[in-house]
């Protein structure tokens, strides 16, 4: 029997949740699993804190000041003079402040062969012979292919009240992908899928970002060197 009416069609209302439930399913399944990075000292200084003990300087570093449009989760590059780019599955491992000044003091006991690098704020009463301050200005890859730190940076006294040194310095290096190995052997360029954050490849970004604060490390350890070790605080006498 033939049936041309309305009575003969299918209610609408059982159709949209199945294909509803169908297209949540799709997007599920769809869903990339974010990647962490983190920043990496110097080569010639990993491993080297733990067999470094004591030393002939004690310095302090930090706290250091970050622009507020790094202060999130994600890798955060320049897209154009006035647009920022990020991935929501290309994050930090921890916060780009924490690792900047972790890379950094794991870099100043290499360069000053000391173990005595405070990190601030810091419930250490240890006195200090130095102690440096900085504000991060930008530290982000760049239109040009290009990882730019720039930052303003200070050598203190112990007490903050004189300023010993003083900089602003700007630091580049290339991001470099490497080379990827496709499923016949042979190797290929460019960027592995679904770890791009602004059209780099996000490892890449990370790896020149651990470069120049290296750079920067090694510009700070040099200043430090080049000035006069204070003198000791004068002893306290405990009254009798």
């Amino acid at each position: 029997m033939f049936c041309n009416g309305p009575r003969c069609r299918p209610p609408r209302r059982l159709l949209v949740p199945s294909v509803l439930a169908g297209l949540l399913l799709a997007g599920c399944g769809t869903t990339p699993p974010s990647s962490f990075y983190t920043l990496t000292a110097l080569p010639e200084a990993a491993g080297r804190s733990a067999d470094i003990q004591g030393g002939g300087m004690t310095v302090g570093i930090g706290p250091v000041v970050f622009p507020q449009y790094l202060d999130r989760p994600q890798l955060v590059v320049r897209g154009g003079s006035n647009r920022l780019d990020l991935d929501e599955f290309q994050r930090w491992g921890g916060t780009v402040q924490d690792d900047f000044l972790r890379v950094w003091g794991e870099n100043l006991v290499h360069l000053l062969d000391s173990s005595r690098i405070v990190i601030f704020p810091t419930e250490s009463r240890m006195p200090l012979d130095f102690r440096i301050t900085a504000e991060v200005i930008s530290f982000a890859a760049e239109p040009g292919g290009q990882v730019v730190l720039k930052v303003r940076w200070a050598v203190m006294d112990n007490d903050l009240e004189r300023m010993l040194a003083a900089s602003e310095d700007v630091y580049r290096s290339p991001v470099v992908s490497k080379p990827q190995v496709v499923s016949s052997g042979v190797t290929g360029g460019g960027t592995p899928a679904g770890n791009e954050v602004g059209g780099y490849d996000a490892e890449a970004v990370v790896a020149a970002m651990s470069r120049v604060v290296g750079e920067f490390s090694s510009d700070v350890a040099k200043v430090l060197r080049g000035l006069p070790k204070p003198p000791p605080p004068p002893a306290t006498v405990e009254p009798l």
